[in-house]
């Protein structure tokens, strides 16, 4: 291997939601989007859902890139901002229990939980829900927000609830969520003509006042295990729609969340742990491209 280009990782999942972790505080590799697609790939390179990258912040404690498997850049991640909360403590790049991480959908706040030097749980103050159409973005017949919005998407008809996290959601309650609903079904909604930026996409199931199950296709990735800011997103959409209280826990292919969205802050906080899973050497393919 010598005289080949390698990065440093550390592959970390959050209720699932799986990605690779880059030390950039002093050294930012070349083409993150690229790196994001090889490092990704589950059969030719670590696997994920996508890159993350932790970076020296001029307005907060760290700043987080973070790019999906195909290789575009999202906005936010909840899953992905615990982890980095667990890593910055565990690896030592800080004693703080409570970070401050800068995002491409503004600065969040992470309160860690530590038990005996480890983190345990990560609660992510995750901001206020946006429902402006204009802002998600989302075609709406609705001027003020999307909430149970009929939509004929490829000739057949869906109730869409839209919310932003820092980066768009499309919410849609069902008696039963089936991998047709979700593989099929989920890939044609994300880059439907009503979301300009394509939108993740979440399929719920309320199974009462304070639990919801959900199954998420996220836009860049497919199918995940686990969504932090989809979580959030269907919560508020639950809410506006009478379906449940605002504190409820999220049923996910990959474990649970806890979602609270407050009524005196209009906040959504998220709650949650986080794991590591290696840490290795990524060596870059010879048709990395620069």
């Amino acid at each position: 291997m010598e005289g080949k280009k390698k990065v440093k990782f550390t592959k970390m999942h959050g209720a699932g939601n799986d990605y690779v972790y880059i030390n950039a505080m002093e050294i930012v590799p070349d083409n993150l989007p690229s790196l994001s697609r090889q490092i990704s790939d589950r059969h030719f390179g670590v696997g994920s859902d996508g890159l993350v990258a932790i970076m020296p912040s001029s307005k907060a404690d760290f700043r987080m890139r973070m790019f999906n498997a195909d290789g575009s850049e999202a906005e936010m991640c909840g899953n992905a901002s615990r982890c980095i909360g667990k890593y910055v403590f565990e690896k030592g790049l800080t004693d703080k229990t409570e970070v401050t991480l800068e995002t491409l959908a503004g600065i969040k706040i992470l309160k860690l939980e530590v038990r005996n030097g480890e983190v345990s749980s990560v609660t992510v103050d995750m901001g206020e829900p946006e429902l402006r159409p204009e802002a998600i973005p989302v075609r709406s017949e609705s001027m003020v927000s999307k909430i149970s919005e009929r939509e004929l998407i490829n000739g057949r008809e869906y109730v869409i609830t839209a919310v932003s996290m820092g980066n768009p959601h499309a919410v849609i309650f069902t008696d039963s969520i089936t991998d047709k609903l979700v593989l099929e079904e989920g890939s044609c909604l994300e880059t439907a003509d009503i979301f300009p930026n394509k939108s993740n996409i979440e399929f719920a199931r309320i199974i009462d006042r304070n639990h919801v199950e959900m199954r998420v296709w996220e836009r860049g990735s497919g199918e995940t295990f686990a969504c932090g800011t989809g979580a959030c997103a269907t919560v508020v959409a639950a809410v506006l729609n009478g379906l449940t209280e605002q504190r409820v826990v999220v049923k996910l292919l990959g474990g649970e969340l806890e979602i609270y969205w407050d009524d005196r802050s209009n906040h959504v906080f998220l709650k949650g742990g986080a794991e590591f899973i290696a840490d290795g050497v990524f060596y870059l393919p010879t048709t990395y491209e620069l």
